[in-house]
């Protein structure tokens, strides 16, 4: 029996092994690079040179370019770009053309001392975030497209994999360049995050490269896009108006409309559960991870210290986890390792609790992080499949961007507000309050399970 059980397990493994599966993990690497060189990692070098931290609170607000994507993903969904779109196919166009903003962007931040000209940084940062969202819009429409729900799971950990090895290197990276070149660590210096930005935008390249090297999904305009666009022009005829601009009017409609429509439709009164499951499901950690490295550096850390434990030890850890939440769907189903992944994700937040009574300790960080970013690793996977799950191949992109947005937009306004709370109260107060945004997940999560979403627990073939 131990035998079988084993053999299951190895067979569930072997979903790593899916060509398309493995091709995410560059995918991911792409999508992950730039997210901490706007938010974590630019509070720490913020930080550093004497930024407060009401400031930096309020600079997390940058992050909400992504909680805002639905409003342009229905462009990245169906608007052609000139030339591009011909060349490459819809998705493989609006992602170099995004990935190229990025670069332009991060050299204008590397260019820029945020004490002399603080508002061009948020400016530069506000240009990565906005094209570091349209490329999420059409990586995540190509991971849907690409693959069947069975397989999404995996597709989800492995992107998830390429985007932590991404984030290593916009972490943990960034702090060994910006140290290795400073010239003391006691005093601040702009020359040393200068250079290591300026390695993070050549980085880039990697995704350029690898967006030429894929395949487009085969995934041609569906009956239901047609339908709906019949409709809107059945309807707008009453309007008299000239064929051109009814033409305008049932494409805005097809691209902007139905696919909310459509959500509304198919789930009926869900739609709202499932919404504010989406809404609050990450609140935890998004809310405690604007704090996390001015913490790290009142606490006394020094940049190798996180660089080691924080932004390389624990994004492995991620990486495990989210290997673990990718077989754990194929094994248990996806609502069963969504429960488990918000019971760790805000039961782990009370470590840094424990970790901000001991100070400058070496040893504890590893312990809290390893624990923090294995459960974050699952949860990541189980979520990522959700929204995978509900999203209808018609309107994948435009749909997903709409989930994901809904996801960012209450944790990162809550998150806005981080820097004020631990100067009133505290960082160990800070982190039990993150931990208590956590249990209203618990009951969203199983109010539906109850709703029987049997779709998303049933293996289909894969493509």
């Amino acid at each position: 029996m131990m035998h079988a059980d084993l053999a299951g397990w190895l067979h569930a493994f072997r979903i790593y092994t899916h060509p398309r599966v493995l091709g995410m993990l560059s995918l991911g690497f792409s999508a992950g690079l730039p997210l901490l060189l706007i938010l974590g990692t630019l509070s720490f070098w913020l930080r550093e040179a004497g930024i407060d931290r009401s400031t930096i609170g309020y600079l997390s607000w940058i992050g909400l370019a992504y909680a805002f994507k639905w409003m342009w993903s229905p462009l990245v969904d169906r608007l052609p770009l000139p030339l591009l779109t011909q060349l490459l196919g819809r998705r493989r166009a609006w992602i170099l053309l995004s990935q190229v903003i990025i670069t332009i962007a991060l050299v204008g931040m590397a260019n820029t001392d945020p004490l002399e000209n603080l508002t061009h940084i948020v400016f530069f940062a506000l240009a990565v975030a906005f094209a570091s969202a349209t490329q999420d819009i059409a990586l995540d429409a190509y991971r849907i497209e690409a693959v069947a729900l069975r397989l999404q799971g995996a597709m989800a950990a492995t992107y998830q994999a390429g985007y932590r090895l991404a984030m290593i290197l916009a972490s943990a990276g960034v702090l060994w360049i910006a140290s290795a070149v400073d010239p003391s660590e006691t005093t601040y210096d702009y020359s040393p995050w200068r250079t290591a930005y300026l390695v993070m935008a050549a980085s880039m390249a990697v995704g350029m490269i690898t967006t030429l090297i894929i395949r487009e999904p085969e995934v041609p305009v569906t009956r239901l896009i047609s339908e709906n666009e019949d409709y809107a022009r059945k309807t707008i005829a009453h309007w008299n108006l000239n064929a051109q601009l009814t033409e305008i009017l049932a494409w805005l409609y097809g691209a902007m409309v139905a696919p909310f429509r459509d959500f509304i439709v198919r789930h009926g009164r869900r739609a709202l559960l499932i919404l504010a499951l989406i809404a609050v499901y990450r609140i935890s950690d998004v809310v405690m991870g604007v704090m996390s490295n001015p913490f790290y550096v009142d606490m006394g850390y020094t940049k190798n210290e996180v660089a080691t434990v924080s932004k390389v030890y624990g994004v492995i850890m991620t990486i495990v986890g989210a290997a673990m939440g990718g077989v754990l769907i194929a094994k248990i189903g996806i609502m069963r390792t969504l429960f488990l992944g918000a019971v760790l994700s805000a039961a782990t937040n009370l470590l840094f609790v424990w970790l901000a009574g001991r100070g400058h300790d070496v040893a504890g960080l590893v312990f809290t992080i390893s624990a923090d970013n294995l459960s974050a690793g699952i949860a990541s996977s189980a979520f990522i499949a959700y929204l995978s799950g509900l999203t209808n191949s018609a309107y994948s992109a435009t749909q997903y961007a709409l989930f994901s947005s809904v996801m960012l937009l209450l944790p990162k306004f809550i998150a806005g507000f981080s820097g004020i709370f631990v100067d009133s109260y505290g960082y160990a107060s800070f982190f039990t309050g993150t931990a208590l945004l956590g249990l209203p997940v618990l009951v969203l999560v199983w109010l539906a399970g109850q709703e029987k979403f049997e779709s998303l627990d049933i293996p289909s073939n894969s493509k």
